[in-house]
């Protein structure tokens, strides 16, 4: 056998950078020169002119040379061992297909749309139509494209290098959509080969499976543009915000115990949220992942809504059919860390690439993780770039950035750490990355909003980023749900000592634009269900939960309500299994369910419970100094509207309680956790005059006796001024009224609403 050149060597081997000088068509010497390297391939024919290649002895490197002229893209015919026959162009045809400007956007950090040429997608080159593959992996000395098209070869088809920026480039002609495909990848220095699936892609086989596919290039027919033309207006600092967290794989299952498609889910989903009153859902991760038990927070695909549940049109229909419905969607969103699985991220290209290099700096220890590198313009690019996705090309209407804790602290659950250049603990890459994060997506998608889970203080969190702050939307109220449930798991007798507990939130309530979350993860690992968080009896538990979800309706700040927990579910949330609904049978959770339906209905209707959520102007303390009794007092208002709410945390009644007011007039309950309805014991202020009394009390110059019911909150709702001319004659109640209004209702509310806004509309 002769000796082969090194280069053709390098081919056969697999391990040449730029295969692209070796393979496909040359003019030598007058002459054309067409050479293809195709493994298991025993005879190969250039289909214009039928004209026969040789192959090289002992290899399967094939060339033909002579005068005849081909078109710059010609067809190869080819027969494989199995006597197969294949006719395709080949790839080494066409010349390079990426722009100059797009790689340069992305090597500075700057492009915010990355995902339009990196991965996989249908591309056309003078007529001919395949898929155009692309992956960034600057260390690796070969990058081929491997699938079930070649065998999973890496020999088959090797890339372009784009050199210095470590962009890799290949067009195959004749892929098709649903192509499965991974990059093979060599690294430069130590000759390892890793077979790792797509950064970029957005469809993956279901697991345990993980191939990227290839997609259809053809658009999603979107039918939300009224949807997408409010939300720009939208003014959401002063507008109802209750949202329904959602883990898709358990929410509900088919009845053989699968998954429901996005498309089913959708319809159920929709149906339950509207009749229970919340304004929107938030997703836990449905970004592809490799583990269920992760619940989607270790993601190995940025793009890809995950394959467990159908395609990304699947979840474009999800997405699409909630907001025809008015139902906007949240998804949670984990820039934080990603797995160490062998086909992910992790040492891409057998280097640190997407993670630091340095193990105090680029490995979770709690999670087992790794951590970005924030300091790469790369890599930030590449979160960047899946956060726009996200928001432009699934029309989500915002992201809950998960773990921000944990990006801000260099020290984070660590004692071997490194200090930044200032010898602080802060990360300032991860930092930088945070407020270029909000800039950008609120820049490109307005309405649109960011919220940080970040359970420390650190401060302006949703400042502005020109105010020296993250510029996030929204912050959960870690703080505030903490301090809440550890008082509520007390038992009713100790909770005197411990008022502050409550009290304490309003002391920064304001810092910041909280939301205040009962999620996911208080009722996980030995947490225990809400319902059993709550101390006492069936009876107490139950009222002590109903008290607990009046308060935070009641409380500035958005709301969010993780699936279960609006109807008492009994166990603690298992991910493997569907919801207890069965327990719906019972009064005790219907009852909690009609109070979470019943104060959405009163949070959205009421100006009052939402105008002013991260304003002083819409809060006023009565009295919080009632620890003795457990009471705490406080009002919510609007420009319009004033209510006064009134909460008792023991199990005992109070009777002619005496509440100060500012205003004269006839007050009116609107809701009480212990009407009947709810399964509580019917105690409460409806079926009796409430009439303020000319009688200074708490510091106001007005007051009224009222009844406190046991473990439970009541509403109030404060007469406007032009009807307090009208108190002197305020006709008495009668019996069968009295019966009426025992249960609380919303007319009086709604028709307030109404009244105010067929107002306005006369001025106007």
């Amino acid at each position: 056998m002769t000796k082969l050149d090194p280069e053709l060597q390098k081919i056969i081997e697999a391990r040449h950078h730029d295969p692209f000088s070796v393979l496909g068509k040359r003019s030598i010497k007058g002459q054309t020169l067409v050479r293809v390297y195709i493994p298991y391939a025993e005879k190969v024919t250039i289909a214009e002119g039928h004209l026969v290649m040789q192959r090289l002895e002992g290899t399967d490197l094939f060339e033909w040379r002579g005068k005849t002229q081909l078109p710059d893209h010609y067809r190869l015919i080819w027969r494989d061992k199995d006597h197969r026959e294949h006719i395709t162009h080949d790839p080494y045809s066409f010349l390079p297909q990426l722009s100059d400007f797009d790689m340069h956007l992305f090597s500075e950090g700057k492009h915010w749309h990355a995902y339009r040429f990196l991965g996989a997608h249908v591309h056309e080159v003078n007529g001919i139509r395949g898929v155009l593959f692309a992956v960034w992996a600057p260390n690796a000395e070969r990058v081929s494209v491997v699938g079930d098209f070649n065998r999973w070869d890496g020999r088959s088809h090797s890339m372009r290098t784009h050199g210095g920026n470590g962009i890799w480039e290949l067009f195959i002609p004749e892929l098709a959509p649903g192509t499965l495909y991974k990059f093979e990848i060599r690294n430069r220095e130590t000759g390892n080969i890793y077979l790792k699936s797509d950064p970029y892609g957005q469809q993956f086989e279901v697991r345990p499976k993980t191939a990227t596919i290839v997609t259809s290039n053809e658009p999603y027919v979107w039918t939300d543009s009224k949807w997408i033309e409010k939300r720009q207006k939208w003014d959401w600092l002063h507008s109802p915000m209750s949202i329904y967290e959602v883990h898709i794989g358990s929410w509900q299952k088919g009845p053989e115990g699968e998954f429901l498609n996005y498309r089913e889910l959708a319809k159920r989903l929709v149906k339950y949220v509207k009749e229970m009153g919340f304004s929107h859902i938030e997703l836990l991760p449905i970004t592809e992942h490799p583990f269920d038990g992760s619940w989607g927070y270790q993601t190995i695909g940025y793009y890809a809504p995950t394959s467990r549940y159908g395609t990304p049109d699947d979840f474009r229909y999800l997405v699409d059919y909630c907001h025809q419905h008015n139902i906007g969607v949240f998804l949670d969103w984990v820039p934080a860390h990603f797995p160490k699985d062998a086909h992910g991220l992790g040492r891409f290209d057998g280097t640190a690439l997407y993670e630091h290099a340095d193990p105090r700096k680029g490995e979770h220890l709690d999670w087992s993780t790794l951590i970005f590198n924030y300091s790469r313009n790369e890599v930030k690019n590449f979160l960047l770039s899946s956060a726009l996705y996200w928001l432009k090309e699934m029309h989500l209407d915002g992201l809950r950035v998960d773990a921000v804790a944990s990006m801000l602290y260099l020290d984070y659950s660590r004692k071997d750490w490194i200090p930044n250049e200032f010898g602080g603990r802060e990360n300032l890459e991860a930092i930088a990355f945070l407020r270029e994060l909000n800039t950008v997506t609120h820049s490109e998608h307005p309405g649109t909003l960011i919220m940080a889970e970040e359970s420390t203080s650190w401060p302006k969190v949703t400042h502005p980023t020109d105010a020296d702050g993250l510029g996030f939307s929204l912050k959960w109220n870690m703080g505030w749900m903490n301090d809440t449930l550890k008082y509520m798991s007390k038992e009713p007798i100790h909770r005197k000592y411990h008022q502050d507990m409550l009290t304490f939130s309003m002391l920064y309530a304001f810092t910041e634009n909280f939301l205040l979350p009962f999620s996911h993860d208080e009722v996980v690992h030995g947490k225990g269900s809400m319902i059993n968080k709550m101390p006492g009896d069936e009876w107490q538990r139950f009222a002590n939960l109903r008290l607990l979800y009046t308060y935070m309706f009641t409380h500035p700040g958005k709301k969010l309500l993780f699936m279960g927990t609006e109807f008492g579910q009994g166990l603690e949330w298992n991910s493997a299994n569907t919801l207890d609904w069965y327990v719906l049978e019972y009064p005790f959770h219907q009852g909690v369910q009609r109070l979470i339906k019943d104060l959405n209905k009163l949070y959205h209707k009421s100006e009052a419970l939402h105008q002013y959520d991260f304003d002083w102007k819409g809060f006023e303390w009565i009295d919080c100094n009632d620890a003795e009794n457990s009471v705490l007092i406080f009002i919510r208002k609007s420009d319009d509207d004033i209510f006064i709410i009134a909460l008792n945390f023991t199990p005992v009644p109070r009777h002619n309680y005496r509440i100060g007011l500012l205003k004269p007039g006839h007050y009116e309950e609107i809701f009480n956790s212990d009407a009947e309805c709810y399964g509580g014991s019917n105690v409460g202020n409806g079926a009796m005059p409430l009439i303020a009394e000319d009688k200074p009390w708490m510091d106001r110059p007005y007051s009224m006796p009222i009844i406190l019911p046991p473990l439970a909150g009541v509403i109030f709702k404060q007469p406007k001024s032009e009807e307090t001319d009208k108190t002197d004659t305020v006709k008495e109640v009668q019996p069968e009224e009295k019966i009426k209004t025992k249960a609380p209702t919303l007319k009086a509310v709604v028709k307030s609403k109404s009244n105010k806004k067929a107002s306005r509309r006369r001025k106007a």
